[in-house]
């Protein structure tokens, strides 16, 4: 039985690099146009994941599956990975954006904006991951569990960061 090319790739052989990207680019291609939502960023992933298949070579071993499953799975876990950011990045966007068109609004009115004005406020006045679950929560209507998955922090940590938050934000807006 011949030696594993992952083995090859972590002893350093620089050949051996190249016979996974020509053994399997074809793989990784489909996955990440398929899981993507532009070319230029499945161009971008599939150079994410080789390289991550470099890093990992040592962590193949043929009692656990295939070569083919090994890297289906790194590009798998790599692309929901970029998944996961970019949506959290469309969904801060959005905020953004919703306050911008509530500000150039010139209907709304001047009680409506000097709320919005405090709320701001006291939005800031709350640490920087307690602000993130209260946006996703209170603006984007995600459960605690979506916010747990698209955090990837424990249910019971965005529970009580949800509940902090909101306590300091009522405080804030009280005085």
């Amino acid at each position: 039985m011949s030696e594993s090319v992952f083995a090859r790739v972590a002893a350093g052989d620089g050949t051996a690099i190249n016979e996974v990207m020509k053994q399997y680019r074809g793989l990784v291609w489909s996955l990440a146009r398929r899981l993507t939502p532009t070319r230029a960023d499945a161009e971008d992933a599939v150079q994410e994941i080789f390289l991550d298949l470099w890093r990992s070579a040592a962590r193949f071993d043929a009692k656990l599956g295939s070569e083919t499953v090994f890297v289906a799975t790194i590009a798998r876990r790599r692309l929901i990975d970029r998944l996961r950011r970019h949506k959290l990045q469309l969904m801060m966007a959005s905020a953004v954006e919703l306050e911008t068109i509530a500000d150039a609004d010139a209907g709304v009115s001047v009680e409506i904006m000097a709320d919005g004005a405090r709320a701001t406020r006291a939005l800031g006045l709350v640490n920087e991951s307690q602000q993130q679950v209260i946006m996703l929560g209170v603006v984007h209507g995600l459960s605690h569990g979506e916010i747990a998955r698209h955090t990837g922090r424990p249910i019971g940590t965005i529970k009580t960061q949800l509940r902090r938050g909101i306590a300091r934000l009522r405080t804030a807006l009280d005085a």
